[in-house]
């Protein structure tokens, strides 16, 4: 007997344009999508040994039953590689934890949205770009795999703009936001380590992220000054009280190494500077390797949703 939760499959008139049907049933982020054909949904099933029946977790705010096959589907609709499906099930895993708050993120009128931070070997086996435009446009894992969350959210969770997800204005992160962490080139551990993970594990960060908003330093050649400069920019007038991600760039990274302070350093002078909580101070590097930039995320104000890292 079929569980309440399975997938239906639909017979569809050959004449009719799949993706147009698509639309037609609001299965869609408004740009066009991978018709998710038994074929397709086969080969991207490949990329699991897991059971497609096997629940996953239930999506608020509507709290559909994400399967591992559901979760294929949208995996399909959004462009994916079958060998992007374990990190995105574990996504799934992640933003559905009490401490995300999902249902929060998909209802309020806040403009926050589920990103991703990739740690580990996987960042190459899946080429996760973490450099030049990383938050823009141009890489396949990093755009498909943070729209199939965004797609799960709406399609199983049943956050609709202007229906249940109320956000007032949103932002461009909430089509897709997945970026990773350029350990290589920090001077510091990489976040999932500090977060007690080994250096060989794969993991990936959910995060309920703001719009990134860019700190430009290209006038202080001190770690004091550029430090300064973030502070500013995290404390000002409506950003959020709760946790920050900072992606600090690879030139102030090395400046502000080279002044011998390491990550516990960064986060007493940010604390100090604005009177901001120390441990809501999550730290990575990543981005181009010239420019004297950082980028602050803020998230959604503390304690309404933390920051939840599992290892893929």
């Amino acid at each position: 007997m079929a569980q309440e939760w399975q997938s239906t499959a639909l017979e569809i008139d050959e004449a009719e344009d799949l993706i147009e049907v698509c639309y037609q049933n609001g299965w869609t982020d408004g740009l066009p999508v991978v018709p998710p054909t038994p074929d397709r949904v086969a080969r991207m099933l490949s990329g699991t040994d897991r059971d497609p029946d096997e629940l996953i977790a239930a999506v608020p705010p509507k709290w559909g039953r994400a399967t591992v096959e559901k979760v294929a589907i949208n995996a399909v609709m959004a462009g994916c590689k079958p060998e992007y499906l374990p990190l995105i099930l574990t996504a799934v895993e992640g933003m559905t934890a009490e401490q995300f708050n999902l249902h929060g993120v998909q209802v309020t009128t806040s403009h926050v949205g589920p990103m991703l931070v990739v740690n580990g070997p996987i960042r190459k086996q899946l080429e996760i770009n973490d450099g030049f435009n990383l938050f823009g446009q141009g890489w396949r894992a990093n755009a498909t795999i943070g729209r199939a969350l965004r797609l799960i959210c709406t399609n199983i969770g049943g956050a609709l703009p202007g229906e249940l997800d109320r956000a007032a204005f949103g932002h461009a992160g909430k089509y897709t936001c997945c970026i990773a962490e350029k350990e290589e080139e920090s001077p510091w551990d990489p976040l999932h380590i500090e977060l007690g993970f080994k250096a060989g594990d794969s993991t990936v960060t959910v995060f309920a992220a703001a719009g990134p908003q860019t700190v430009n330093d290209h006038g202080n050649n001190t770690a004091e000054g550029i430090l300064n400069t973030i502070a500013q920019n995290i404390t000002a007038p409506g950003n959020s009280s709760g946790q920050t991600l900072l992606v600090i760039g690879v030139e102030h990274a090395k400046t502000i190494s080279e002044d011998g302070l390491n990550k516990a350093d960064i986060r007493w002078h940010i604390a100090d500077a604005t009177s901001y909580s120390a441990e809501d101070l999550l730290l990575m590097v990543a981005g181009g390797p010239a420019g004297r930039w950082t980028i602050v995320v803020p998230g959604w104000g503390s304690p309404t949703s933390r920051a939840v890292t599992l290892r893929v």
